[in-house]
């Protein structure tokens, strides 16, 4: 019996022995096809395991034994790939709807989308501050990289901004922007001098700093590209360079000879394929990205035909950001029938340029342009629009996956903590019930988020939304609110 006992001591032993031996992990991720964006694959048999905020591990079933999870979840028959970036979404609105705007946050989550790239709006500040709440963990929502204020010129259009007249004032613009650790500068046209723009942009690039923007209609592409600009943004910007008339255009806009929207109308009437095939490979050679925004520009253009009045969406959005959409909304509607013919063909042209800006080696990052005053253009559900459509103007539907999972932390340089499930990268993560690979719809089929190593299961997410429709809907009732 001493025997006995004394064998199985040593075997209790030897099994704490091996448990100790064992790495310790909080979370592991079972069953699951993981889904290899870059290489196009559906990798089954790996187990994704995952510490604090980060994956520690992607191993074979076989190898599990050597780990020792704090909790296992089983996902047969699912799919597991990175979060989804959006990387053109605006907060704003002014102080008044900065309680709107944070109420997005969980909305992004609530649809897979892990991280959010902020292009300016009117609430730099208070977004610059979500980025470090949500950074040390005291905030939920997506990661946020931000431009902070974009650079404009004097009375812009657009609130928020920082005027600068003069290269000096270019100067203090950025070493302000530097002070707040920008991810990236933002820079519009509305009344920036073409010459300040490309100022700048030479200022931006000595500093090592990425810049993305909007084109001026006195500039051509090349030109802007020479000049290093990182990404543009919005897609129909790119018809000007698809014309053999482009620096005829371009000079007589800035003569004031011809309007920016006749030059656009213009440009897309004398499309060539080839001019924009050579266009493209130049932008791509520079390493000038576009991030197309095509889903806002669809919902304006073809605002005649579609009522957005009952889009289930809008019971997420609070009703000072439904009344911003209302500028929009009526500056199409004193379109006259030529007028929306040509927004049409705008946008058609526009979005037909994809497979040929894939072809030429462009860096395509999805981005949504949602938030406020772009009607209808839901944050969330957005980027689903958006990547649906990539597919249905001509990419794959793997294409649309690396625009909306690698090509953005590519841009910001940081590939080596996004875009793939491997050891090292972010706990960011979306496990759906269908391959997206196979069909680009699968991404809505969402069954659990990873954010930051925090895990939503179906039943948190829909919580998520729940609270979300009864706080809207609270608003809604509440006097003297908005």
């Amino acid at each position: 019996m001493k025997q006995l006992a004394g064998a199985m001591l040593a075997l209790g032993l030897l099994a704490h022995a091996h448990a100790a031996d064992k790495i310790a992990v909080d979370i592991a991720l079972r069953g699951a096809t993981v889904i290899d964006v870059a290489a196009g694959k559906a990798v089954k048999g790996k187990t994704v395991l995952l510490k604090g905020d980060s994956i520690v591990a992607v191993v074979d079933d076989a190898q599990l034994h050597s780990y020792a999870p704090k909790r296992t979840i089983r996902l047969p028959g699912k799919y597991l790939m990175p979060g989804l970036w959006d990387t053109h979404v605006h907060f704003g609105g002014g102080p008044e709807l900065i309680d709107e705007n944070k109420q997005l946050l969980p909305l992004y989550l609530a649809h897979g989308i892990t991280t959010v790239r902020d292009c300016s709006g009117d609430l730099p500040d208070t977004v610059l501050a979500w980025r470090q709440q949500i950074n040390a963990g005291q905030l939920e929502g997506p990661t946020i990289f931000t431009s902070g204020a974009k650079l404009e010129g004097i009375k812009p259009l657009w609130k928020g901004t920082i005027e600068v007249g003069t290269p000096q004032e270019v100067t203090r613009a950025l070493d302000g922007l530097q002070a707040q650790q920008v991810d990236f500068v933002k820079i519009t046209e509305n009344t920036l001098k073409p010459e300040l723009y490309l100022e700048a942009l030479r200022q931006a690039r000595e500093r090592g700093m990425r810049t993305s923007g909007h084109i001026p209609v006195q500039l051509t592409l090349e030109q802007m590209a020479d000049a290093g600009l990182g990404t543009i943004e919005h897609q129909s910007y790119l018809l000007r360079a698809t014309t053999p008339r482009e620096q005829e255009l371009t000079a007589k806009v800035a003569a004031g000879a011809m309007t920016g929207k006749e030059a656009m109308q213009a440009s897309v009437q004398s499309y060539d394929e080839p001019t924009a095939r050579k266009a493209f490979s130049y932008l791509a050679a520079r390493g000038t990205a576009i991030v197309p925004t095509l889903w806002g520009s669809r919902v304006t253009a073809y605002l005649d035909r579609e009522d957005h009045t009952h889009d289930t969406a809008l019971q997420y959005i609070g009703k000072g950001l439904r009344a911003t959409y209302d500028w929009r909304v009526q500056r199409a509607a004193k379109d006259g029938p030529e007028a929306i013919v040509q927004r049409h063909a705008q946008f058609e042209q526009s979005a037909k340029l994809l497979p040929l800006l894939q072809q030429q080696g462009v860096s395509i990052i999805a981005g949504t342009d949602a938030g406020f005053l772009n009607s209808f253009d839901y944050p969330g559900q957005a980027l689903h629009d958006e990547i649906g459509l990539y597919v249905q103007y001509g990419l794959t539907p793997q294409q649309a996956l690396q625009s909306a999972v690698i090509n953005g932390p590519r841009f910001l340089g940081k590939l080596d903590r996004y875009g793939s499930v491997a050891a090292g990268k972010a706990a960011d993560l979306l496990v759906l019930d269908a391959n997206p690979l196979q069909d680009i719809g699968a991404t809505r089929q969402i069954r659990l988020v990873v954010s930051r190593g925090h895990v939503y299961d179906r039943a948190a997410l829909d919580r998520m939304l729940a609270e979300l429709r009864a706080w809207v809907a609270k608003q809604e009732t509440a006097p003297g609110k908005s």
